[in-house]
C-alpha cells in the first residue's frame, strides 16, 4: 500500500445519506480477483446511462469538483461487506472519506485498504458541505500523524486506532506490518522454553 500521511486536497460533496456498497460498487462487478480497474465503474448506476453516456448531473462527471477527499452523508458503506468497495474508491482517487458514520465493515475494509473514513459530528458535515458549494474549490488538511482534520478556520481531531494508523503512515497492510516487527518475533521465539 501507499503511504498516507498528509493530506491537502479539494473535495467532492455526495451529500447523499445511506449510501450502500452495492451502490458504491454495483454487483455485476465483482468478477475480478485483482483491486485495479475498480475505480471505472465507482457509483457505476449513478455516474453512467444504461448506454454508457455520463449522468451529466451526478458529482463525478462535474468537472468543478475534484480532488481525493470524498464527503459523504450519514450511513456511508452499509449494506454487504464487499472489500470491492474500498477497492473502488481508492482505485478511483479517493484517499479520505469524511461522513457522520460509516457501516463498521465498511470503516475496517477502509482501512486495510489504505482509504482513511474520517468520522465528525453531523454539524460538522454540514459546515463542510456548505463551504463547498459555496466554494467548489475549498480545501481541507488530514494529518495523519496529529489525527487533525483542518478546514477553513477550524481543526478537529478524529479518532484512529493506533494499530491502523501506523499502517497508514507506512504503507503497511497486515502482512507487511508483521514483516516490520519481524526481529521482535524472532527474539520473542527465541526466548520460548521448550518442554
Amino acid at each position: 500500500m501507499e503511504k498516507l500521511e498528509y493530506i491537502h486536497s479539494s473535495m467532492v460533496p455526495m451529500p447523499i445519506e445511506n449510501i450502500d456498497t452495492d451502490q458504491i460498487i454495483p454487483a455485476r462487478f465483482l468478477k475480478a480477483i485483482t483491486k485495479e480497474g475498480f475505480g471505472d465503474n465507482l457509483f457505476r448506476d449513478w455516474r453512467y446511462n444504461k448506454d454508457g453516456s455520463e449522468v451529466k448531473d451526478f458529482i463525478l462527471n462535474n468537472p468543478l469538483y475534484s480532488g481525493t477527499v470524498l464527503v459523504a452523508g450519514k450511513n456511508f458503506g452499509s449494506g454487504s461487506s464487499r472489500e470491492h468497495a474500498a477497492w473502488s474508491l481508492h482505485d478511483y482517487g479517493f484517499r479520505v472519506i469524511i461522513s457522520s458514520y460509516f457501516a463498521d465493515i465498511f470503516k475496517s475494509n477502509a482501512l486495510n485498504n489504505g482509504l482513511l473514513p474520517i468520522t465528525v459530528e453531523d454539524k460538522v458535515l454540514q459546515e463542510i458541505f456548505e463551504a463547498i458549494e459555496t466554494d467548489p474549490t475549498f480545501k481541507c488538511t488530514v494529518d495523519v500523524e496529529k489525527q487533525e482534520l483542518s478546514y477553513g478556520d477550524k481543526t478537529l481531531t478524529f479518532e484512529l486506532d493506533s494499530y491502523k494508523k501506523e499502517c497508514l503512515i507506512n504503507g503497511y497492510d497486515d502482512i507487511d506490518y508483521l514483516l516490520s516487527i519481524k526481529e521482535d518475533i524472532l527474539a520473542f521465539e527465541n526466548q520460548q522454553v521448550i518442554y
